[in-house]
């Protein structure tokens, strides 16, 4: 490349040749600018995962404590259930059926909504449909709540997925636990239909029977606790013996989303759910 001094004449011949390759160097950099402006363009920005809090926020209103009285006023039985549905005022609620076993038209049932803000607002609940069986545990209940916040049905479990659970152990205060999905069993009947089985390593306690088990990435309902696998405990060396059975820690068992939307179809309310649908395979939406 040519240099020049500061005395040098330059001829216009010269400065026009570099005229011309500073528009040519011009017209280089314009094309790299637009070829990175289209590549940019064509690129996929990587969506970050909800924040804890934020996912938090989204779950923890849709879980209620469930409380039955005799008509005395006595508590007799706590347990813990999840928002589903809400219909106006009306609010619909799912939990284990041993919970509510053995009490329907014995015990009056309440439903304690926001407790995740302290000691929360009550409404008395009806018993829609309950069913208590080998296959089938669970209970649908209805309330009337301005505070009914229903949860999200999630996609589906995924083995090493990790979950929060929310129930209300021994009948007090909301407890939120973590864990994974630390199994997922599949039995195929005879007849096609399959019957999933569900199992998460949080600890969970009585009392929290019925509670929700969610996605942690997103919120999304993935099933209600079911119950726990227990340990016998038998003192010795005492003159009446006696035992108590405490849970295994890190297995909990889950009623999936699956046999819950089944529940609801072939109890009439399947509109409550999305992607409900009966035992005879007829779709609910």
């Amino acid at each position: 490349m040519t240099t020049y001094g500061l005395c040098d004449v330059i001829s216009t011949e010269t400065i026009a040749e570099m005229l011309d390759t500073v528009r040519v160097l011009i017209r280089a950099l314009a094309a790299g600018v637009i070829i990175l402006a289209l590549y940019g363009g064509c690129g996929t920005t990587p969506v970050e995962p909800p924040r804890r809090e934020n996912v938090l926020q989204r779950i923890l209103p849709s879980a209620v404590q469930i409380i039955l009285e005799n008509p005395e006023g006595r508590r007799v039985r706590t347990g813990s259930g999840v928002v589903i549905a809400s219909r106006g005022s009306e609010c619909f609620v799912v939990t284990s059926g041993h919970t509510v076993a053995g009490v329907i038209g014995r015990s009056e049932i309440s439903l304690l909504f926001g407790r995740q803000r302290g000691a929360g607002t009550r409404a008395s609940a009806t018993v829609l449909a309950h069913r208590e069986t080998e296959d089938v545990d669970i209970a649908l209940l209805s309330a009337q709540s301005d505070q009914c916040v229903p949860a999200r049905p999630a996609a589906g479990p995924e083995l090493g997925e990790a979950v929060w659970v929310i129930g209300f152990p021994w009948g007090r205060n909301m407890l939120l636990a973590s864990g994974i999905v630390s199994q997922v069993s599949f039995g195929d009947a005879a007849d096609g239909e399959s019957q999933s089985r569900l199992m998460v390593d949080a600890s969970v306690s009585y009392g929290s029977s019925g509670g929700g088990v969610y996605e942690a990435r997103g919120g999304g309902l993935l099933g209600l606790v079911e119950g726990y696998r227990t340990a016998r405990v038998t003192s010795k060396g005492t003159e009446q013996p006696w035992y108590i059975d405490v849970p295994v820690p890190g297995q909990t068992l889950v009623t999936p989303l699956t046999d819950i939307r089944r529940f609801l179809a072939d109890t009439g309310h399947a509109d409550l759910i999305e992607g409900a649908s009966s035992s005879t395979g007829r779709a609910a939406r």
